[in-house]
């Protein structure tokens, strides 16, 4: 398309000579059979569907203009594919014809459809309105399935709607699909839907594929479409794809009920999925209102949908409208606002979110998207940046759905600068904090580059400050979320230290804190200077350690300060402590900006016992670890882990090979099952008091 950007083919066509017009609609052909190549042969689309609508909207204005350009092979005079080699062509007994575009895509386009529909049948503006089903637009691949006796004998995708590529052997791995029709089965039915792929779905595969290395899917559709053309039909079974049924082909044996709305009923009788989201209405007016309210609960749905369809609903009006060279007079797609479209990207900013992950933010060159203009674009992270190839100065396609936040989907390659170079982030932001300075890593188990000024960073002080207040760390009751807020927005805390030097007065100042209130929270706050090595140790917030680890620091180091000295090989002598997490502390503590505010704390008067170090413990427990799953009948889940801590145990949150015993109360889970299918021993709470009891 980069000949159509570049001004060859401007949408607003000067007057041109015959000649001129003739080696545009050839262009526009050439780019038009690419795309369709990119999109059905080779399953990697290099353009979103606007701009693709956009060139075959302007051939055919070029050919409707200058009939005599029309030839056989246009894109226009076809739906759109040819067979794949390797897969056998299918001619279809009744051809799959492709549905009108409505483009006006206010509820003007209803009104219009509606016109031509009255005119064609000769109808007065007196007489009755017209009865309309209405349904949803599926964004993926259309496909025929042939029903002989009731058994699934041959399944077709539409191809150029004449002639399509037989993919039974795919179809078949589609659980939703029936090979066997419910009820008295027709002696022919030809069944026409859509097979797609729901966001959940393709979200979940991809993030599999991620895991193992392998390539990711480019969109849904794109991933239906590229599973359905697959030869080998494991691999077609591995992409988890559904199906919608939502017409007829040819047909033997069976009366044919009178309107569109009665034989999705009957086909989802037969066993097949029909999209709940249609309605039947009389006039413009109801196909309008239908539009509407899809179109508000668009981004509700777990699949990709375009626009809505409308049909004439009676079947015997429609055989009398007819068709328009090849499509329905009949029916008409109302399309939404396009949610992918194309732009520039013009800078790589980077954002520090409230867990000091830095993330790379696409600012582009303004897009009307998804309803909206669009100016930024989430990158994600380094990992996404370098899959998709993107780089500054790129022409790049940007999706907007709802209020998902807008993403670069892909990049076109042919449209990069000569001079467009691959951005590393680490690089970009010279290995530090963009707000606070401190050093910036990337861990090796980790996609996002992160800031190791956890306690220091502004952008992470109010998560900080809840983790440090948090139960199971210092247990400052009743410094929660809404009085965080308060007190970093007012300035009033911009270090962590600084929650200790605010008085009575100060607190009570705040917004729905009573005098008591703050009193108490005042001696919450008295009362957490009183603590344990392993609770500070957790309350720093310290990627990757937990509470487990934190006793497992205390307890080896004995004190803070040899902990923060220890090199990452030291921290790997501890207990369960691995290269990751040993080189996530040992980032920690070599920032300074950290370390002088830990000084802060202790100044501020927090204490725990000189030396926490203590030879492991010699309890009963020693050398089991714990799994807990389900409520236990009398404990709670904490007071199980203190009393397994206590007796020399360990607590785990997963379960493996390596799990002693699994506790497990009601409604125990996944857990559970994987304990069974591993062979572990399995306790309920009296099984564990007993072995405590011991």
């Amino acid at each position: 398309m980069s000949d159509i950007q570049a001004g060859l083919f401007p949408e607003s066509t000067p007057a041109v000579t015959t000649s001129n017009v003739a080696e545009q609609a050839a262009a526009l052909r050439t780019t038009i059979r690419r795309y369709d190549h990119e999109y059905y042969v080779l399953d990697a689309p290099s353009v979103p569907d606007s701009e693709y609508d956009r060139v075959f909207r302007e051939l055919k204005a070029l050919e409707e203009a200058h009939p005599a350009l029309i030839t056989p092979d246009s894109p226009t005079q076809r739906v759109g594919g040819a067979a794949m080699s390797g897969l056998l062509p299918v001619r279809h007994r009744i051809p799959m014809l492709s549905i009108e575009t409505e483009t006006d895509i206010t509820p003007q386009g209803a009104h219009n459809f509606d016109a031509r529909v009255r005119k064609k049948l000769g109808l007065l503006p007196e007489d009755a309105a017209i009865e309309y089903a209405a349904e949803l637009k599926f964004d993926g691949l259309a496909l025929s399935l042939r029903y002989e006796h009731g058994q699934l004998i041959q399944a077709a995708t539409r191809g150029d709607g004449e002639v399509g590529e037989d993919v039974t052997h795919n179809i078949r791995t589609i659980r939703q699909i029936p090979l066997q029709l419910h009820g008295a089965a027709p002696e022919v039915l030809e069944v026409r839907g859509e097979v797609y792929m729901s966001r959940p779905d393709f979200e979940r595969y991809n993030a599999s594929q991620r895991e193992q290395g392998k390539a990711t899917l480019v969109n849904p559709r794109n991933g239906a479409a590229g599973s359905i053309r697959q030869l080998d039909p494991r691999l077609a079974a591995q992409r988890p794809l559904s199906f919608f049924a939502y017409g007829l082909g040819e047909t033997k044996g069976w009366e044919v009920p009178p309107t569109h709305a009665q034989v999705l009923d009957a086909l989802k009788d037969f066993g097949f999925p029909v999209c709940q989201g249609r309605t039947v209405g009389v006039g413009p007016e109801s196909l309008a209102a239908f539009h509407q309210a899809i179109a508000a609960k668009r981004d509700q749905l777990t699949y990709d949908i375009d626009g809505v369809v409308y049909k004439v609903n009676r079947l015997d009006l429609q055989r009398e409208l007819g068709f328009r060279s090849r499509e329905p007079n009949w029916a008409v797609a109302h399309k939404f606002p396009a949610q992918e479209e194309m732009t520039v990207l013009e800078q790589i900013d980077v954002q520090v979110g409230r867990t000091g992950a830095i993330t790379p933010v696409a600012r582009l060159k303004p897009v009307f998207v998804g309803g909206v203009t669009v100016t930024n674009a989430t990158l994600h992270n380094q990992d996404e940046i370098d899959r998709k190839d993107v780089r500054i100065g790129d022409t790049v396609v940007v999706r907007r759905a709802g209020d998902v936040i807008p993403e670069v989907v892909s990049v076109v390659a042919e449209r990069r600068p000569a001079n467009a170079r691959p951005y590393i982030l680490l690089d970009a932001i010279g290995h530090a904090c963009p707000i606070c300075g401190s050093h910036a890593v990337r861990l090796p188990d980790e996609a996002a580059v992160r800031c190791t000024g956890g306690l220091f960073c502004p952008a992470q002080r109010k998560q900080a400050i809840l983790h440090f207040a948090s139960r199971r760390a210092m247990d400052i009751e009743g410094l929660g979320e809404k009085l965080v807020d308060q007190l970093v927005d007012s300035h009033l805390v911009a270090m962590l230290a600084d929650i200790y030097h605010l008085d009575l007065e100060t607190f009570s100042g705040l917004d729905r804190m009573a005098e008591k209130s703050a009193q108490n929270l005042l001696d919450a706050l008295q009362h957490s200077k009183q603590t344990t090595l392993n609770r500070f140790i957790y309350a720093l917030g310290i990627r990757n350690v937990g509470e487990a680890t934190a006793k497992d620091l205390a307890r080896y180091f004995g004190k803070l300060e040899a902990l923060q000295a220890a090199s990452a090989e030291a921290l790997q002598q501890v207990p369960d402590v691995g290269p990751v997490v040993a080189r996530s502390i040992a980032e920690f503590f070599a920032e300074p900006h950290n370390r002088e505010v830990i000084s802060k704390l202790v100044e501020a008067g927090i204490r725990w016992p000189e030396s926490e170090g203590q030879p492991a413990s010699s309890g009963q427990l020693e050398g089991k670890t714990f799994v807990l799953t389900g409520t236990l009948p009398t404990m709670s889940r904490d007071d199980a882990k203190e009393r397994i801590e206590a007796a020399g145990g360990k607590v785990s949150g997963s379960v493996s090979k390596k799990t002693s015993y699994v506790v497990a109360g009601s409604e125990a889970g996944s857990k559970l099952t994987k304990a069974q299918e591993l062979g572990l021993t399995i306790l309920d709470e009296a099984g564990l008091l007993s072995l405590l009891a011991e």
